[in-house]
């Protein structure tokens, strides 16, 4: 005989079992990003407007560089997660997985050029 109540047993578990872990990732990158966003913002909004030689040389010091990359991908990865979520709640079938995948797909173009263009500019 289980003593485990329904609640107990629900606890800390959504319909697919993941809500709880899908949650917290959301908060853990959404406040990472609270604190890199305006941090790149100034950064890049220093650099803009500047002659290309000045722009070159700020991506090229490894703060701006690294700070950048890191938005590039929690930011994307943040942004593959809620299009996922919002996908799964109101799109169905074949529609929903096509959606799905090119939210990832779309993603991860923009990390990857995103990327790309950093590491030229920073070697």
């Amino acid at each position: 005989m289980r003593y485990l109540t329904a609640r107990k047993r629900a606890e800390g578990k959504g319909a697919s079992h993941t809500g709880t872990e899908h949650h917290w990732s959301m908060t853990l990158s959404s406040v990472a990003l609270a604190f890199m966003v305006p941090t790149w913002l100034y950064i890049f909004g220093s650099a803009l407007g500047a002659a290309q030689d000045e722009v070159v040389a700020t991506f090229a010091r490894p703060f701006p560089a690294i700070l950048t990359a890191l938005v590039l991908v929690v930011g994307m990865r943040h942004f593959a997660m809620g299009a996922t979520m919002m996908i799964e709640d109101y799109a169905r079938g074949t529609a929903r997985k096509l959606f799905i995948i090119f939210a990832y797909s779309l993603s991860a173009v923009i990390v990857a050029s995103g990327l790309f263009a950093l590491i030229k500019i920073a070697l």
